[in-house]
């Protein structure tokens, strides 16, 4: 049950916005090995003041907040990250000095929608236990 919460300096085109939304929950499906259904992502637009990074170079910013179920592999995380910034990079053209990504780890009973809790990574299965 991801939250992927996306900042980035805009403008942005609302159709571009939906086509990247559906890329990165196919590259969170792949690289963490999970189902689309309950992956959630957000796009902020920012206005350029609104964000910062020390190293950026001139040209648009994007900061990924990635809210997971604890338990993936570094190797998982890295591909995941890694993919997501190079699908901005072709999109919308972002430095590579001007990506970043954090991941926040929960336990699967804090990760809930409406209709249900979220399990635990089972990580001798590689997937999800409910």
């Amino acid at each position: 049950m991801p939250l992927l919460q996306f900042d980035v300096t805009g403008p942005l085109d609302p159709t571009d916005k939906e086509a990247f939304a559906a890329e990165v929950t196919d590259l969170y499906t792949e690289e963490m090995a999970t189902t689309a259904g309950h992956v959630a992502v957000t796009i902020r637009e920012r206005d350029p003041s609104d964000l910062h990074l020390g190293r950026a170079e001139d040209g648009r910013l994007l900061f990924l907040d990635a809210e997971i179920r604890r338990g993936r592999s570094f190797e998982r995380k890295r591909a995941f990250a890694l993919a997501t910034m190079e699908a901005a990079r072709e999109r919308w053209d972002v430095p590579e000095a001007n990506l970043k990504v954090v991941f926040t780890e929960h336990a699967g009973e804090q990760m809930m929608g409406y209709d249900r809790v979220g399990g635990e990574w089972d990580v001798e299965d590689g997937g999800e236990r409910d």
